[in-house]
């Protein structure tokens, strides 16, 4: 017998899970194929850091009890420097939440099926219909949506993300206990959220410290084996190298010890997206890519994605004759364009920029940030280009020259 539904979600990270969620509570038959194991989802996709701030949480309805650690302040490192702002957040357990997203959605009626793996899309007429998980199973959906991530199996056979190895960002971390959250030699970590921009632990990138109670923290390195990785790199050394280096180096970890089975790995990709929908189809989370792509907030723009997909799908099941062709689907590209990842173009030249420089820049960058009014950075992240060139300075022109030449080499490649 053939299985419909109105919509089949690949994948329930907070782009699938939001998503079904939205649906469900609208009354469409959804169904949700995962991967993992039901009695052990998420152990094997337990690998987001999970801060996100009062915007995402209050829009999601996120409850207090999926919440390590309310945090008041973000932190900015550099080797001998950092900046402070007061920015209001919350570190998530991932396990929890993610678990919320199904509860909630499979109370509104949506259908869960774990040990479910999709493989590839159905197709008929050059149309995806449905797809085949597990192998040899299959369902049929008036609309198809890939939230698997990077594996993206869906969007890749349907030509319509286009990931490349090169702008993918992979990244460590551990849950630790004993961190001396407050040191002498650094600044005040307590209920806030660090990134560290130093390329002797980060080599084209950033590590963290986001403080989860007392002790407690989430440690971790992230970063994307491109050209600015390359020329900070030490030969030899693999990502859980560098992050032991800094736990072995820093004296906030000197008492400090791992939390058994608390190790987080993930990956996404930083670059903008190539596409991310056709007829009776959306790709959306990281899969498309979506990931904040200067300091890898993910949950928030997954989750908006997710919504932004429901609000798609609604529009295009309403009609008096359903019509999911590209053109309606397309509505979801608006909708990520200017509510998802505004400004995605300029914040990607930010971040290219901010990797490449190097350390001594990065102690120039936080002095510059204290003179500054306070909200040049929150505009900068945006991708204001008014706000990103009172950062710059005339030492920045050979970092420019470089990342131009970079950039007509891979337009016309050469």
């Amino acid at each position: 017998m053939t299985e419909t539904y109105d919509v089949v979600i690949a994948g329930s990270g907070p782009a699938g899970g939001q998503c079904a969620r939205d649906l469900a509570a609208r009354d469409y038959d959804v169904v949700v194929l995962e991967t993992e194991a039901e009695d052990e989802f998420p152990r094997q996709s337990n690998k987001s850091t999970a801060g996100t701030f009062p915007s995402t949480m209050a829009a999601f309805g996120i409850p207090d009890e999926v919440v390590m650690n309310f945090t008041d302040e973000v932190v900015l490192e550099s080797p001998t420097n950092h900046y402070a702002q007061e920015q209001a957040g919350a570190v998530l357990e991932f396990a929890d939440f993610k678990n919320f997203l199904v509860d909630e959605a499979r109370a509104d009626g949506c259908e869960y099926r774990f040990d479910a793996r999709v493989t590839k899309p159905i197709l008929e007429g050059g149309e995806v219909v449905g797809v085949t998980y597990n192998r040899s199973e299959e369902i049929y959906a008036d609309v198809v949506i890939d939230a698997t991530g990077p594996s993206a199996p869906l969007a890749k056979a349907l030509d319509v993300t286009d990931l490349k190895r090169e702008n993918q960002a992979i990244g460590v971390e551990y849950e630790m206990r004993g961190i001396d959250i407050d040191h002498d030699e650094h600044a005040d970590l307590t209920d806030a959220m660090m990134l560290r921009l130093d390329h002797r632990y980060a080599p084209g990138g950033y590590s963290w410290i986001f403080h989860t109670g007392e002790d407690t923290a989430k440690v971790g390195v992230c970063y994307i084996q491109n050209d600015s990785h390359n020329r900070y790199a030490r030969s030899g050394f693999g990502i859980d190298d560098y992050l032991q280096r800094w736990i072995d180096t820093d004296p906030r970890f000197a008492a400090a010890e791992r939390i058994e089975g608390k190790q987080h790995r993930g990956s996404a990709h930083i670059q903008l997206p190539t596409g991310m929908s056709t007829d009776n189809f959306m790709a959306i989370g990281d899969t498309v890519p979506t990931i904040d792509p200067l300091w890898g907030e993910g949950i928030g723009t997954c989750m908006r994605s997710g919504r932004a997909a429901a609000i798609t799908a609604d529009y295009c099941l309403t009609h008096d004759a359903i019509d999911t062709s590209a053109e309606n689907m397309a509505i979801y590209d608006q909708l990520w364009h200017e509510d998802v990842a505004p400004n995605m173009k300029n914040r990607l030249l930010m971040v290219e920029l901010l990797y490449r420089a190097p350390n001594s820049r990065y102690d120039d960058l936080m002095a510059d940030l204290e003179r500054l009014d306070d909200d040049t950075l929150s505009r900068a992240n945006a991708g204001n280009k008014r706000a990103i060139t009172k950062l710059l300075k005339p030492g920045d022109i050979p970092l420019l020259a470089n990342l131009a030449r970079t950039r007509l080499s891979e337009r016309f490649g050469n």
